[in-house]
């Protein structure tokens, strides 16, 4: 694979490192120039925080906090929800109880929803296919271990109740999208063409730490995106590619993944939360919260602030700040419900497992 040099003002994913050890403002210097163009906010985003032990009680409160389901989907009819289904096990996954009542809101009010999902479970789901399991790309296997995670995890159960489909982002019918301004590690993605056909896009990811990206919330979520029959089941490729282009952190290949597709909403999965070694083998805590935004980037730094880690410790956060998304301090996003101060809990950090392309072909959730 030929090198993609690196842009210009970025440092290397070492020396990113090292310096984010040092001092966490040397993170600023991690990312590419501002590009000309970038979007601006023009009104102060709004998140919204609720701690109660009933999940639907609390999705529906931590929405109504937005101004209402009605509020957030005006002019919007088709809408996909893709929670986190990373794996076949309920350890590291959304509850279906988060997605199932967001999906009632939005039938209640008309709109036509679709829940998405591009799993990783290629240890879950027994692989038949010869060679590296992580690189993965057939269509036959791909929809035989999504359907098994679908199954396992009680979103086929979840889907027939509501009549809403479930698509599975690994296979059927792509299209390749511009990725807005320049991609950071890709001009161009391919995406299933339903992505391209919704009107709004909803991350609905599970709270988790994350030993490559710090944290693993709304934006990482969108890693699950990327179609296996085009980027290998777990896309040990996509994060090649992207640390060859200077990406600390995960943060170009996930950035490029939101600019490129219509998220809109944001409903964080706190019932219960990992910390410690995530995204997967981390340790689960009782935080019984919902936490929730229309603006992606303040949403998870809420999350990431009520996790105990500060925006400028992300490299995604930094990286997307670099590049015009907004906001660039918590302080620039009201908090409605629960005050980050009254829920905040000092997670266990991951240990940093950095991506190195020597090792191609290993699996990254």
């Amino acid at each position: 694979m030929a090198k993609i040099p690196r842009q210009p003002g970025c440092i290397s994913r070492r020396d990113f490192l090292k310096a984010s050890l040092a001092s966490s403002s040397a993170l600023l210097t991690a990312c590419v120039p501002q590009l000309a163009g970038c979007c601006v906010a023009q009104t102060r985003p709004v998140v919204s925080i609720v701690e109660n032990y009933d999940i639907s009680t609390a999705v529906e409160e931590a929405i109504d906090l937005l101004g209402g389901i009605k509020k957030i989907l005006a002019g919007k009819q088709t809408i996909m929800l893709k929670p986190n289904l990373v794996t076949d096990s309920s350890h590291c996954t959304t509850n279906p109880k988060v997605v199932h009542t967001l999906v009632q809101l939005m039938l209640a009010h008309g709109k036509d929803v679709l829940i998405g999902e591009g799993s990783a479970a290629v240890y879950g789901y027994n692989i038949t296919e010869t060679g590296d399991p992580c690189s993965m790309d057939d269509p036959d296997q791909l929809d035989a271990m999504q359907q098994f995670v679908f199954d396992r995890l009680g979103y086929t159960e979840l889907a027939n109740s509501l009549g809403v489909p479930l698509v599975n982002l690994h296979t059927g019918p792509m299209v390749v999208v511009d990725v807005p301004d320049g991609g950071l590690a890709y001009q161009q993605l391919t995406l299933h063409r339903s992505l391209t056909e919704i009107d709004m896009l909803c991350s609905v990811p599970m709270m988790k730490t994350h030993d490559r990206a710090q944290v693993s919330l709304g934006m990482k979520n969108l890693i699950g995106l990327y179609p296996g029959s085009v980027y290998g089941t777990v896309r040990s490729s996509v994060h090649d590619h992207a640390t060859l282009a200077g990406s600390p952190g995960i943060a170009y290949e996930t950035i490029d993944m939101v600019r490129a597709n219509k998220l809109g909403l944001v409903v964080i999965d706190g019932s219960r939360a990992m910390e410690g070694n995530g995204p997967s083998n981390g340790t689960l805590i009782q935080m019984n919260l919902i936490i929730a935004g229309t603006n992606p980037l303040a949403t998870d730094m809420v999350a990431a602030s009520v996790m105990g880690f500060a925006p400028d410790e992300i490299p995604t956060f930094v990286c997307a700040n670099e590049v015009g998304l907004q906001p660039q301090s918590l302080d620039e996003i009201e908090v409605k419900g629960k005050r980050v101060q009254d829920v905040r809990r000092d997670f266990e950090r991951p240990t940093l497992n950095p991506w190195d392309v020597s090792e191609y072909g290993k699996c990254a959730l």
